[in-house]
């Protein structure tokens, strides 16, 4: 800051823009109200259908999220403006006095271009004197004019760069940076240059010290936006991938850190993961050769010709925490794919260098997996990324025209002979990936690899993150979305033993299934999905579906749901589902001021008979499974099944009367509905009221020993729920003839139930549940 610009200073420029952007804030505020509550809340209140479900309702949710993120970016910048017009004002004032108190001694303050002078104020020749007299004064006085400068070129600066880094984390739309002050903007920075500095030492000289305040920084400013982009870059994406093997590599020399932190080195890896996640959202120059940087290191040793792991067997590691941009992701996972079918001779043989050896470090600390396969990471990495996750698994992995396409199926109708089929990465690592090999540290196999696949599945096929339940902003599913599930459905219809070998893959598979519940119930009702045919668009007004039908084929809708039925995660998710979705059936179809051309069938009794034979169908074959996998009534795998029913109750917000019960966009998927609103008394809650009471108090395994029939025992019980929600549905409607609902729910859902073992006999081979 050069002494004129500051003495000389006219801040009116600086006041309009404060109060412009005051304004402004101040707009943006009531449009972000308007957004929210005219748009968004709208949006998901409606009822879409078709393309509008798929991309109406998400582009809205968008734009309403823009309005709010223009609000919180013009709210910063008028923080930042505000805070350093308060500054330099108060650092105008600060100079002015000092240099008035200085004239009062005789002394002048000259400015010139680079500099400034303090001089006593007498005539020229008689000043070489004064100056020697007044040395005192002149250096008291110098230095306080520097002081004043030097804050005020801080203030200039850091406001500068904040807001300069602000604009450049968006090239298109706003920021959600965040900040109160101009201040809390700057610290951020600076503290991730610092932090950088630190992780760009050689790993085998950092101390204790340098680990705790990397560790203590990173996770103080793991979600903030500038921190994280100034921190990745600063560092590299080099050296990022040398400090992380460094600090993990416990063969290194660095004693120290291995024995009195190995047990925060899975803080770091999550704070360290998160801090780059949010750094690859940003738009700017440096991020963006950053990230490009960082795939072209990826299937380089990341010690050059000295070797070293992989880039990605690194990188990878850092993507299991945060939510990484979707390009980034893709074009990470595009170069990854590239390097598995170098490696694997496209898929035929294993991936001998991405197998843990014992002299390898151990890239990962966030569970028992050494984090030398990289696609365990970058799946887990997915799983949080459920656009990505989409796109990843539906492109191509292997074409059948590749002259080296290992892979040979069946490729006629008949079965007579094999042929090069092309596969998708969704096949290749579902149907076909000889996984690594690695054990815990009791010597049992570790399948971390297969169970973040199924994860990444579970966001590719719903929407939204793994371990999540869908919310209203939730779009409906897509062609792509339901495309890769029914694919998933169709795999394991082809061999059940995709699954049931690989049990822990369940409580995700069985997510998804408890989100399609819509498709499933179509597709059980055997009608060719013609579009000019009655029947068809009888079925599409009894099971509405508001994006994409994933349309499913029944026999593997059977083969699905028996494998799903064996694990107590899998049968939870979609039993708990289909006896709520079942419920709000009825509810919705129940209703006399449903419109004509929303109705399934003008009679009552036909429309609760079909409703109720295909939701017992559904839950016969997920019984089926669950007889499969127990063995013996009352038996410790029986208790682990309503356990799991039970935990349900958590997984819907914790309790059912505030949980369920809510509008029509409940039948879209079950989830949503359940999370919309509504009340106790409502058929949904009472139903899945009786459910859990059942499962706390292991109502059903006592029913197995008192009937000796494990089968017949869970029929009655199914009863029970539909009967529940059918009479409550038609009371709810003041309808007269509740208590014949009532019987027609319960004779179709037994009927039902009995068609599911009819139905599974012939198509499970290997199964030994006898056909009744």
């Amino acid at each position: 800051m050069q002494l004129d610009t500051l003495l000389h200073a006219s801040f009116k420029l600086l006041d309009d823009a404060v109060t412009d952007w005051s304004t402004l804030v101040d707009r943006l505020e009531e449009l972000k109200k308007d957004a929210e509550d005219g748009l968004h809340q709208a949006a998901n209140k409606a009822n879409w259908a078709g393309m509008n479900a798929q991309v109406s309702k998400e582009f809205i949710g968008k734009t309403a999220g823009e309005f709010a993120d223009a609000h919180t970016q013009a709210k910063t910048i008028h923080s930042i403006l505000s805070d350093t017009r308060g500054e330099l004002k108060g650092y105008h004032r600060q100079l002015t006095e000092a240099i008035d108190r200085g004239r009062k001694k005789n002394l002048k303050v000259i400015g010139y271009e680079g500099g400034f002078t303090v001089t006593s104020d007498v005539p020229p020749e008689g000043r070489a004197k004064a100056d020697t007299d007044n040395q005192g004064d002149i250096t008291a006085l110098r230095d306080e004019v520097q002081g004043i400068l030097n804050k005020a070129t801080q203030s200039d600066d850091s406001a500068s760069t904040v807001l300069q880094a602000i604009a450049d984390q968006s090239r298109l739309g706003f920021s959600d940076a965040n900040y109160s002050d101009r201040d809390s903007a700057a610290a951020a920075v600076k503290a991730a240059k610092e932090l950088a500095k630190l992780a760009k030492k050689d790993p085998d000289d950092l101390t204790v010290k340098d680990f705790d305040r990397l560790n203590d920084g990173l996770k103080k400013y793991a979600n903030d936006a500038l921190f994280g982009e100034t921190f990745a870059t600063t560092l590299g994406p080099k050296k990022t991938l040398e400090f992380w093997t460094g600090v993990t590599d416990t063969n290194r020399g660095n004693y120290e850190l291995t024995h009195k932190r190995l047990d925060q080195f899975d803080d770091l890896q999550r704070n360290l993961g998160t801090t780059l996640a949010h750094a690859s959202q940003s738009d700017s120059l440096a991020m963006t050769d950053w990230k490009r940087q960082m795939i072209d290191i990826g299937d380089k040793p990341i010690y050059g010709t000295s070797g070293g792991p992989m880039g990605f067997q690194v990188m990878s590691n850092l993507m299991r925490t945060g939510d990484y941009d979707d390009q980034f992701l893709h074009d990470y996972g595009t170069k990854l794919m590239d390097a598995e079918r170098r490696l694997t001779g496209n898929g035929e043989h294993g991936n001998g260098v991405w197998q843990q050896i014992g002299s390898s470090p151990q890239l990962n600390r966030i569970g028992e997996d050494s984090g030398s396969d990289p696609l365990t990471g970058y799946l887990k990495g997915l799983s949080n990324s459920p656009a990505a996750a989409t796109d990843f698994f539906n492109q191509q992995y292997v074409s059948k025209d590749d002259p080296d396409n290992p892979f040979e199926r069946d490729s006629d109708d008949a079965n007579t002979y094999k042929g090069k089929v092309s596969l998708s990465n969704f096949q290749y690592l579902f149907e076909e990936r000889q996984w690594p090999q690695e054990a815990d540290s009791k010597g049992d196999d570790l399948h971390t690899g297969q169970n973040n696949l199924a994860l990444a599945l579970e966001a590719a096929t719903t929407g939204h993150p793994a371990g999540e339940l869908p919310t209203p902003d939730t779009p409906a599913h897509n062609d792509q979305q339901a495309k890769l599930f029914n694919a998933i459905v169709a795999s394991v219809g082809d061999d059940s033993g995709r699954l049931t070998d690989n049990g822990y893959m369940s409580d995700s598979m069985g997510q998804m299934a408890s989100e399609y519940l819509p498709d499933i119930n179509r597709a059980v009702s055997d009608v060719a999905r013609d579009e000019d045919s009655h029947a068809w668009n009888d079925i599409k007004r009894l099971y509405p579906v508001a994006g994409t039908d994933a349309s499913l084929n029944h026999p593997d809708v059977t083969k699905f749901l028996f494998a799903l039925g064996q694990n107590d995660e899998g049968y939870a998710a979609v039993e708990v589902g289909q006896q709520a979705y079942m419920a709000k059936l009825m509810d919705y179809h129940l209703d006399p001021d449903l419109p004509a051309d929303q109705r399934f069938s003008e009679n009552t009794e036909t429309t609760v008979r079909y409703i109720s034979s295909r939701s017992g169908e559904l839950s016969g074959t997920l019984g089926l499974g669950r007889q499969e996998a127990i063995g013996n009534p009352g038996s410790d795998e029986d208790k682990e099944f309503d356990h799991s029913m039970a935990q349900y109750k958590n997984a819907i917000s914790g309790g059912v009367g505030t949980a369920v019960g809510v509008g029509t966009s409940f039948i879209a998927t079950p989830w949503i509905g359940a999370l919309v609103g509504g009340g106790a008394g409502t058929a949904t809650s009472l139903v899945l009221e009786q459910v859990f009471k059942d499962a706390e108090g292991n109502a059903l395994a006592d029913k197995y020993q008192q009937m000796g029939d494990a089968w017949q025992a869970a029929l009655v019980t199914n009863n029970e729920y539909v009967g529940i929600g059918a009479h409550t549905a038609a009371t709810e409607h003041g309808l007269s003839n509740a208590e014949d609902i009532e019987t027609w729910s319960r004779e179709g859902a037994r009927q039902g139930y009995v068609n599911a073992r009819a139905l599974l006999d012939g198509q499970a081979p290997g199964s030994t549940t006898s056909p009744g």
